[in-house]
């Protein structure tokens, strides 16, 4: 019997737990899958220490870019992007890092492509954006990163008018605004420059439908939450785990 596991901080939100938990029972695994909820990345190694039967690890807020030093390796693909949400423990105990973030993106992105126009506003700098950029660039797309400071490289929210709205069509929420139990929480755009050419993408998905995904719907918009893209993830840092 093998132990798979989430690591973040302030975790219950999850859905990692039941998504692999419905798949070990339906595929007649004895596997199991727990959430460890830490206060410092220090603790993954007391974590591991902890549990011998321990094969992976998934890897969420906010320690997806501070787990980095404490890994043995980094698979190309992620040492591109700059952040981690999948980790393989070999056999000798060394650790393995992985993005599976990207892939989860562009798949479940793809249903609702092509837009009119490539251009994107990625809201949030975090390693969740890192991902989301590294796609976005991969499909040729222009874009901005907005965060709550403007910097050389993001514009701040305060910036976004309707000019900015207008000219970039998908918007993702990359930040925990409006996570569960934070339901009320929003990203602070101008939403009433949105347009039915636009798409709001919420990489959240509890709950389903966040207040930053009904504004959009209030203003005709294409939007979706961010389940395919953890269905995705999760099935290909299961296939990772397993090779």
């Amino acid at each position: 019997m093998a132990k798979y596991g989430l690591i973040g901080k302030n975790i219950g939100y999850s859905f990692s737990k039941a998504f692999f938990t419905t798949k070990f029972s339906q595929e007649n695994r004895t596997d199991t899958y727990q959430n460890f909820d830490i206060a410092s990345i220090e603790s993954l190694k007391d974590v591991i220490q902890a549990n011998e039967t321990l094969k992976g690890l998934n890897v969420t807020i906010p320690y997806k870019e501070s787990v980095i030093p404490l890994l043995d390796r980094i698979d190309k693909e992620a040492k591109k992007i700059g952040a981690i949400n999948t980790i393989k423990i070999h056999q000798d105990g060394s650790l393995v890092g992985y993005n599976t973030d990207h892939y989860g993106f562009a798949k479940a992105l793809a249903d609702f492509l092509p837009l009119k126009e490539k251009s994107a506003l990625i809201l949030g700098t975090g390693g969740a954006s890192k991902a989301v950029s590294y796609v976005l660039d991969a499909m040729n797309y222009k874009y901005q990163l907005v965060s709550r400071t403007k910097t050389e490289m993001t514009l701040s929210y305060d910036e976004l008018n309707e000019d900015l709205i207008s000219n970039h069509l998908l918007i993702i929420n990359c930040t925990p605004l409006g996570t569960f139990p934070k339901t009320q929480e929003f990203p602070d755009i101008p939403y009433q420059y949105l347009s039915k050419d636009h798409l709001l993408f919420d990489l959240i998905y509890n709950p389903l439908e966040t207040v930053f995904l009904r504004l959009g719907r209030a203003q005709g918009t294409q939007v979706t939450n961010g389940l395919k893209m953890l269905e995705y993830q999760a099935k290909k840092a299961w296939s990772i785990w397993k090779s």
